[in-house]
């Protein structure tokens, strides 16, 4: 892992330039960061990553025998009675 160190409104290049990653501003533990990079290339949080990969695995492990149920028609519930007519 390389570490660098910046402060703000300093910014780190990776690639051809392709991507910048601009440091906007400290407070106390916390980074703002700005990145620019080309629209083909996914920018996320970590641990969105990390949930989007866990979903994507779980949905893969579903055998069609567990959606077979799905296949069935949702039951229709029962009309509702009408009410009597008062006099």
């Amino acid at each position: 892992m390389l570490v660098l160190s910046r402060k703000t409104d300093e910014a780190l290049i990776i690639g051809e330039g392709e991507i910048r990653i601009v440091i906007l501003g400290v407070q106390g533990d916390q980074v703002k960061l700005g990145i620019e990079a080309p629209r083909a290339v996914s920018v996320m949080r970590e641990e969105l990553f990390r949930a989007q990969k866990e979903n994507a695995l779980a949905a893969h492990s579903v055998s069609p025998d567990d959606l077979s149920d799905l296949k069935a028609p949702a039951p229709v519930p029962p009309s509702p009675s009408p009410k009597p007519k008062s006099p």
